[in-house]
């Protein structure tokens, strides 16, 4: 049985070649290395030597290269396969004295009838053995010995082999159709492999950005976690600017002046909002977390404490409206009270502004906080005054 040499380093190659020749009645050794096919051809005499051009060791220009250089391979065809088939491997091909170069993947038949092509091709260029059938020289005959003629019963069994090599010839022939059909068949498998690889390469490289992307999630899930309780407590922080925004819609509705209340407490929430946005850039800064944390918290304890005088200045804004409705003939105090709540309007643009400033240099100083609390603290006592007269102007009326 004619022997293959299948050297690749692909197990698929591997496989499919070997199915291919196995099945077309070829004997296959397979070579997962030029190394290993060297060394084959070191011991054995394969009739065709099947090479990929790129190996990891030894390249398919070195396995042809050492068979045209052994005298017991020299004609021994080499058929050399590559998945890119150009100019360049050509002449590659042509240098080593390669019998030819396949594309793979196969394509139906294509390796088998290249193998069965060079094996035809060895044994036409082959040099026949002549079998001799002079007798032993002491014997030799002077003349040309006459052959007898078949007898009847060597003609018989020459018809019965006859019948049989008939026999055997179409059986041969439907084992070669039956060949044909599996050989397709192992070609569109064959496809459908290297269409599984393609995938599988495109499953690994899918896997790879996974991994990279599971890697940077890893490292960005502090940072994830710390911007959920940043964004929890500006959330928080906006809801209570929000409840603050609605109830003092609904004061509006009794007295004009809270409308100066709102835009203050609206310049408040804008200077609050730009604090959050800073701190928002500072998270950025992984080793600057922990104090923005407990600037964040100081700025909630403030709010919280300036909700708190907004709402005793509230109501205590709302008596003296009440008292303001009942008591027409003092407007001329309440002109007063106008005139000291414009006061406080300048105050709390000055505390805006004072305000700005503090954002700035929150991250040089907490000194400035302690100067705005201090600075609320006074505002609230202003407040408190004008509560104050409001409730004496309510207390001349009774």
């Amino acid at each position: 049985m004619p022997k293959i040499l299948i050297a690749d380093d692909s197990i698929a190659v591997r496989k499919v070649a070997e199915r291919l020749l196995t099945e077309a009645g070829l004997s296959v050794t397979l070579a997962a290395n030029g190394e290993e096919a060297l060394a084959y051809l070191a011991k054995e005499r394969p009739d065709v030597v099947v090479s990929d051009v790129i190996m990891p060791d030894k390249s398919g220009y070195e396995v042809c290269a050492f068979v045209r250089g052994n005298p017991t391979l020299v004609t021994t065809p080499v058929l050399l396969i590559s998945g890119i088939v150009n100019d360049e491997v050509t002449k590659q091909a042509e240098s080593c004295r390669a019998d030819g170069v396949l594309k793979k993947p196969f394509q139906g038949t294509s390796l088998k009838d290249r193998v069965l092509e060079l094996m035809a091709k060895r044994q036409e260029t082959a040099p026949e053995s002549p079998v001799s059938t002079r007798p032993p020289a002491d014997h030799a005959p002077t003349s040309v010995e006459k052959v007898p003629p078949l007898s009847i019963h060597q003609q018989d069994n020459m018809s019965q082999h006859g019948g049989k090599l008939k026999e055997l010839e179409g059986q041969l022939q439907t084992e070669r159709t039956r060949s044909e059909d599996l050989t397709k068949q192992l070609s569109a498998a064959m496809e459908q492999l290297g269409r599984a690889k393609e995938s599988e390469a495109q499953l690994a490289i899918a896997h790879q950005q996974v991994s990279h992307l599971e890697a940077q999630v890893t490292k960005l899930e502090p940072q994830a976690l710390r911007i959920q309780e940043l964004e929890t407590a500006l959330k928080a922080e906006q809801d209570r600017v929000q409840s603050l925004k609605e109830e003092t819609l609904n004061l509006q509705k009794s007295a004009g002046r809270i409308t100066e209340l709102e835009s203050a407490l609206n310049a408040e929430r804008a200077a609050a909002e730009q604090l959050v946005q800073q701190l928002a850039d500072l998270e950025k800064n992984w080793t600057n977390v922990q104090d923005v944390e407990a600037r964040l918290l100081s700025e909630q304890k403030q709010v919280s404490e300036l909700q708190q005088r907004v709402e005793t200045l509230e109501n205590e804004l709302a008596t003296a409206q009440r008292t303001h409705a009942e008591t027409v003939g003092q407007l001329q105090d309440a002109e007063k009270t106008a005139t000291k709540v414009q006061e406080l309007e300048g105050l709390l643009v000055a505390e805006r502004e004072h305000n700005g400033v503090l954002s700035r240099q929150i991250v040089e100083t907490t000194q400035a906080a302690e100067n705005a609390t201090k600075r609320f603290e006074e505002m609230a006592r202003k407040l408190g005054e004008i509560a104050g007269l409001a409730s004496q102007l309510g207390s001349g009326k009774g």
